[in-house]
């Protein structure tokens, strides 16, 4: 179950706004606002609950459950992204 909390955060780190959501998801303008209003888990069928999820993924933000310790919202960096952050970094010549 995701929250109210993590549709926006994840909108967030997606820079999407509420349309573009509710656009990629399949679902209605509406019902993204009234999801993220929610406080807490959000109510609403499964299968919204799966196509927000889904058009999350597509832009590899992910989320995570409720485990005891709260919840969240990580961001993949793309494979290119990735790679360049891994890079050593070379210090800079002394002439």
């Amino acid at each position: 179950m995701i929250t109210g909390e993590q549709i926006r955060a994840a909108r967030g780190l997606a820079r999407l706004d509420q349309a573009e959501l509710a656009e990629r998801a399949g679902v209605s303008l509406e019902t993204v606002k009234r999801l993220e209003r929610l406080r807490g888990p959000i109510s609403a069928n499964t299968t919204t609950e799966a196509a927000i999820r889904s058009a999350f993924t597509a832009l590899d933000v992910i989320f995570l459950e409720e485990d005891g310790h709260g919840c969240g919202v990580p961001f993949r960096l793309p494979r290119t992204a990735r790679s360049r952050s891994t890079d050593p970094v070379e210090a800079p010549r002394v002439a």
